[in-house]
């Protein structure tokens, strides 16, 4: 960070953030740093920091060089939960690999750091400009409104007028579940002033932070509150479910995108806003300049960009990876299967970008039906990209908290198996005679088509001859133990065999993926955790 520069810092809310945010504007006033930028209340979504860093410009003409944002993301906050802290770059996007190692080498050294600590707490619940004359000159908090620059970037993006047609017509409802997390800063200025939708269609909006006591990941799981509305839920809703609805997570980088009764898979999603940006999103009026997905996501995107004959790039877990490819003008479109959708408008995944894309094509696909004709629904939508398309049956399998030693052997089993892919498939054909036949097997490694840098031991797969898969990767974001993600996905063209049920088209390649894994044997599991 050179001197005289300006720092975003804000975050979803979660506890501690209030003290975080004084801290480190003091310890910004002792380093020579010229002025911190902080959202209202200390609230900024992840997607906002990357708008505001690209897009705002000062009351003096500066603009941001870089954020800290106070959040852990999809995971629980309060006293006994978790925090994070995450600095994005001057691109908006997440610090790249050569920076954080820097960082962390720095940790292993240093004996002292600056802190003006004679500096008094600022107000950030008021907006305005306060200043000092800081150990190294002077000295700016500028507290700024956390969403205006948001909102006008979505509505440079979006024809905010159409989409305003389609949620005043009376036969489309709509639910926004904010899950007590930083989208709700946000929901109330788009989708109630901007949008003309009704308070009641906001749940648990206002940003807490413990977020309510609920973990605010947005998936079927922990959205119980919308999945019971949508009429996902066990037992059968009071009212007629919405239309659509849609979750965010604490920081409101990720969605969930639902119909009425109907899930769709994050996968789905993107491939789906792919398909229908161009006629649907002004934005993307001039085409698209590629797509990409991470290697989990299922290959539904992929079918898209053959389909649409767009450039197509598949890339390990992490957005930093799509930042690079937009910021060489190769991407427009991306998303990952763990709720994360996004495009070249920030550096960041977009929870409230991906609900609009999805009011654009509704809004679009509707736009006839609007004088009392019947309504093309979500579950519509996605059943005639289905059958255009082929669709990709897909589950995640999550064994969390898994002892470290016994997920690394499982691991190496799986590696070691790829080595001989007779045995591989004797042991397909064996637990199912369902499944088409493994033709090739890798650890998946990425070399970056901009940077040219090489990321190995990215997660291990298993490629089907029909266009199946099954992925099996570790992930160390939780705070203990180990997480086996399993990922199985069986690709199905025949559109007569499309509306199947999901567990049941899947159940043949589970049984393939359990007995190759050996996974209860490595465990002890018999069950994963959780199951998307």
């Amino acid at each position: 960070m050179h001197t005289g520069s300006t720092l975003v810092v804000s975050g979803d809310g979660r506890y501690f953030s209030k003290e975080a945010i004084q801290i480190i504007i003091k310890i910004s006033a002792a380093n020579g740093v010229r002025r911190v930028w902080v959202g209202q209340n200390g609230l900024l979504s992840t997607p906002a920091v990357s708008a505001v860093i690209r897009e705002r410009v000062g009351s003096d003409g500066s603009r941001a060089s870089g954020s800290f944002i106070l959040t852990a993301s999809h995971n629980p906050g309060g006293p006994h939960e978790d925090f994070g802290i995450k600095y994005n770059m001057e691109n908006g996007g997440p610090a790249p690999e050569g920076i954080t190692d820097q960082i962390f080498e720095n940790t292993k050294t240093i004996k002292e750091y600056l802190n003006a600590e004679d500096l008094p707490d600022v107000d950030i619940s008021t907006i305005g400009i306060t200043s000092f004359s800081g150990p190294e000159g002077q000295f700016d908090v500028d507290v700024f409104d956390s969403a205006s620059d948001y909102v006008k970037l979505m509505k440079s993006i979006f024809d905010f007028e159409s989409i305003q047609k389609l949620i005043s017509y009376p036969n489309f409802t709509f639910c926004y579940d904010a899950l007590h997390g930083v989208a709700g800063a946000y929901a109330k200025r788009i989708f109630v002033e901007e949008l003309g939708a009704q308070e009641t269609s906001l749940l648990n909006c206002v940003p807490k932070e413990d977020f309510g006591g609920g973990h605010p990941d947005p998936n079927l799981t922990y959205a119980k509150e919308l999945v019971a509305r949508m009429g996902l839920g066990k037992s059968s809703p009071q009212h007629e479910p919405p239309e659509f609805g849609a979750a965010a997570d604490g920081d409101a980088d990720r969605n969930m995108i639902l119909g009425k009764r109907f899930f769709v898979t994050p996968s789905d999603s993107v491939a789906i806003i792919a398909a229908n940006a161009v006629q649907a999103i002004p934005y993307f009026s001039g085409g698209l300049k590629g797509v990409a997905r991470s290697m989990p996501t299922s290959a539904a995107l992929d079918v898209v960009a053959k389909h649409l004959n767009l450039k197509f790039f598949e890339v390990p877990t992490g957005w930093k990876f799509f930042g690079n490819l937009m910021d060489a003008g190769l991407c427009s479109v991306c998303g990952e299967e763990s709720f994360g959708t996004g495009s070249d408008h920030i550096r960041e995944k977009d929870g409230i970008w991906a609900v609009l894309a999805w009011l654009s094509i509704l809004a679009y696909r509707n736009k006839d039906n609007l004088g009392g004709g019947k309504l093309e629904s979500v579950e519509d939508i996605v059943r005639k990209h289905w059958s255009t398309y082929g669709r990709h049956y897909y589950t995640r399998y999550d064994y969390e908290n898994v002892d470290a030693g016994a997920a690394k052997d499982l691991m190496a089993h799986l590696v070691n198996l790829q080595s001989d892919l007779t045995e591989v498939n004797s042991i397909v054909k064996g637990a199912s005679s369902d499944v088409s036949k493994v033709v090739h097997g890798d650890e998946f490694e990425y070399k970056d088509p901009v940077d040219g840098s090489i990321s190995k031991h990215q997660g291990i797969r298993y490629l089907f001859e029909d266009g199946s898969r099954l992925v099996f990767r570790l992930s160390g974001t939780g705070s203990e133990g180990a997480t086996i993600r399993l990922y199985i996905e069986q690709y199905e063209k025949d559109p007569s065999k499309t509306g199947r049920d999901s567990q049941d088209a899947l159940a043949p390649l589970v049984e393939v993926a359990l007995k190759l894994s050996k996974i209860e044997e490595f465990t002890g599991r018999s069950a994963p955790t959780v199951i998307t």
